[in-house]
């Protein structure tokens, strides 16, 4: 217990900057659909947007998160100078590979595109649309090289106990992406009607392209001084060879693989998530459909327990894993992976629960203006199954961190092909059999049918690893917290039923507020109750490690 709260106490400042980033974040989401909508016209640019994360993550993400911490957290420990010349090593490498490979993707990057869109964007009366995609992904794809230089230089920053930078770093992209979308809104203002299944004019991508370079761009350098600030100075280094970079490099031969499986599922998955509103433009019905944006709206808000717990948790944890790992100390490793995995469940679940009740006035309330003000409906069937995969997603998110901690790279990477493989074979079951406005609800599905997949193989040969993962535990905690939620739904339930009687088909957003405030409020009070009843402690932890950081209530 008393780790559990060390935990939650040494995450509070990443889950601090988080929220704010998050928050942040939401805003640039809204302004991206009252300025874009949430249809084809929006697609064509947020898909190229997109594509730079992905292919960063597909190059050297994994390597970076997954492999370099515990490396670093070794070199830090155990060589003479504390680890600076392995890491000089670590940054030099990895510019160098990012700058070559940034460069031959934006000159690729009409074939890069190919991948990523439906064969629809090749009939002729798509003709402009795929250009646009094109036009943008050249403006974009820079951000290739800054996306893998910020994160490798966080987790510099993290492996020396700097957690806060990287996790407030964002909130400068977010505010370029701020200012940039009301700058598009004030010279070009939000797509019409007619305009959902446009493309988009010179002037237009030029500042929409450049705009989000530059707030990744940003990101990176703001985090620049505080490498200084812990102590650490770079110095290129070029002496490869023979310094223990094999060893960290044969360990990231099974993370990049694993990355090259999910990224091959994220194609599959953007692929066929462009063929709903592509197929919606070209049919004459008038269906717009849903597609990327819907389905990248849908998952933005559905991971936000995730960005704000999990995430945190999961970064606090990975070095002492790692620590634990290197001393053998597998009781600790249970216990660690345990109580946070306990600690996250416990802020998931109820927010897993509530969703579906909510899900289309939260729809309306974070995405229903401007050029989205009539369609922002259409993404609440996708979020509410979108959210009963983070209660799998979670789970596998942090029962992972053991491997990683292990050094077992390879297992982590046939669980990874375990739940690529299923969501790509549950994607086009579902999605070839779905109408172009149930496509991301399709998706939604078989995303969540992968990670159940993957969460319970992880914790599965994780236990047989180290002998027990605490399982009687988790499952009385499970059993109990079930036990709490039903009430809770029972409640919230009937009182939004009767609340949006009150306010109508069209309500004015300060009463969907008022809604969601209310029904929220008596979902989370009977939940409290219950939770106490139950003695479910990993909530009343959680409750008190926010109280406590709260003036007048400590």
């Amino acid at each position: 217990m008393t780790e559990s709260r060390s935990v939650i106490g040494n995450s509070a400042i990443m889950a601090a900057g988080t929220v704010v980033s998050r928050l942040s974040g939401y805003v640039r989401s809204i302004l991206l659909a009252a300025a874009l909508g949430i249809a084809l016209h929006a697609d064509i640019f947020n898909i190229a947007n997109s594509v730079p994360n992905i292919l960063y993550v597909l190059l050297v993400g994994g390597v970076v998160n997954a492999v370099l911490v515990p490396q670093l957290v070794r070199s830090a420990r155990d060589d003479a100078d504390g680890g600076e010349a392995f890491t000089n090593r670590i940054v030099t490498l990895a510019a160098l590979f990012l700058l070559v490979v940034t460069v031959a993707l934006v000159v690729a990057a009409p074939w890069v595109m190919s991948l990523y869109l439906d064969s629809r964007f090749n009939e002729a009366e798509l003709a402009a649309q795929r250009q646009s995609v094109i036009d943008f992904a050249r403006f974009c794809l820079p951000q290739v090289f800054f996306y893998g230089m910020f994160v490798l230089v966080g987790q510099i920053l993290n492996s020396r106990g700097s957690f806060a930078p990287m996790f407030w770093a964002p909130i400068a992209n977010n505010l370029i992406s701020i200012a940039t979308l009301l700058a598009y809104l004030f010279l070009f203002g939000p797509a019409s009607k007619d305009e959902v299944t446009d493309a988009y004019g010179a002037g237009q991508e030029l500042l929409l392209g450049l705009g989000s370079t530059l707030g990744i761009v940003a990101q990176f350098l703001i985090l620049l001084p505080y490498l200084r600030a812990v102590g650490f100075r770079y110095k290129p280094r070029f002496d490869f060879r023979g310094t223990g970079l094999g060893h960290t490099l044969r360990l990231g031969m099974w993370t990049v693989l694993l990355i090259v499986v999910s990224q091959i599922a994220n194609l599959v998955v953007v692929r066929l998530a462009s063929s709903g509103t592509a197929g919606g433009a070209l049919d004459a019905s008038g269906d717009a459909g849903t597609g990327y944006t819907v389905y990248s709206n849908a998952s933005l808000l559905t991971l936000v327990p995730h960005s704000i717990v999990t995430v945190s948790l999961a970064t606090a944890i990975l070095p002492r894993l790692a620590a634990y790992a290197h001393a053998s100390d597998e009781a600790s490793m249970i216990r660690t992976l345990s109580s946070s995995l306990r600690t996250a469940l416990a802020l998931v679940l109820p927010f897993v629960a509530l969703l579906p009740v909510v899900a289309r006035d939260l729809s309306a309330l974070v995405w229903g203006y401007g050029a989205a003000s009539e369609t922002a409906g259409d993404i609440a069937p996708t979020l509410a199954l979108m959210g009963i995969s983070l209660i799998f997603f979670t789970t596998h998110y942090l029962v992972v961190r053991g491997f990683y901690a292990l050094e077992r790279t390879r297992q982590v990477f046939w669980i990874q092909c375990a739940i690529a493989a299923a969501n790509i074979v549950l994607a086009f079951a579902l999605v070839t059999r779905a109408s172009a406005q149930e496509t991301t609800a399709a998706l939604a599905i078989a995303y969540t049918g992968a990670y159940a997949v993957g969460a319970v193989l992880a914790y599965l040969l994780l236990a047989r690893r180290l002998g027990g993962l605490d399982s009687g535990r988790l499952v009385r905690f499970l059993v109990r917290t079930v036990l709490a939620l039903v009430p809770a739904v029972g409640a919230a339930y009937p009182a939004n039923r009767v609340l949006s009687g009150v306010v109508g088909d069209d309500p004015a957003k300060v009463e969907i507020v008022i809604l969601l405030a209310v029904v929220g409020g008596v979902y989370g009070l009977v939940f409290l109750a219950a939770a106490r009843i139950f003695r479910i402690v990993e909530v009343t932890d959680l409750v008190q490690g926010v109280t406590r950081r709260i003036p007048g209530l400590r």
